[in-house]
């Protein structure tokens, strides 16, 4: 997927999350400084030329590994603020960032009788504009309903 799927979809998921506790506008602004800076991270830190092809690696593209990759961001914000919510937000948005990888053609890392194999629940382009979109329509979708919930009376 591209990054910018990747970061509206993430926005969406802790948003909706976090906005009950922390409040919506604080919510959509953590939850996107979070998506943006974990959501990079797994990607320049997982993906090597090689070939003249970029790959993605084990790295970064594991299930375990994707949740130590998004906690990282979180951590300056729980020092200064104090709020372990950052920290399980921060730990959300790595595993959100492989739902996505998981439907594209070259998958997500798991490990099988010691070796890093991928694994795909589809194979689309990770440029697929319909896929992308999707991702992006339903990250905003998740925005829109934080800010609804947050507007109802108890």
């Amino acid at each position: 997927m591209k990054l910018v799927a990747h970061y509206v979809f993430t926005t969406g998921v802790l948003a909706l999350l976090s906005s009950p506790i922390l409040g919506f506008y604080e919510a959509v602004t953590i939850s996107f400084f979070i998506s943006w800076t974990g959501n990079t991270l797994i990607d320049r830190l997982g993906h090597e030329l090689k070939g003249g092809y970029i790959r993605r690696t084990p790295r970064t593209h594991t299930l375990f590994r994707s949740l130590l990759w998004g906690v990282l961001p979180s951590i300056p914000l729980f020092i200064i603020f104090l709020n372990p919510l950052y920290l399980v937000m921060g730990g959300i948005s790595g595993p959100s960032h492989l739902l996505l990888d998981v439907f594209t053609e070259k998958g997500i890392y798991r490990k099988k009788n010691g070796r890093w194999i991928r694994f795909a629940l589809a194979h689309f382009s990770y440029n697929n504009p319909l896929v992308n979109g999707l991702a992006i329509l339903i990250g905003g979708g998740l925005i829109y309903l934080a800010l609804i919930l947050q507007s109802r009376p108890i």
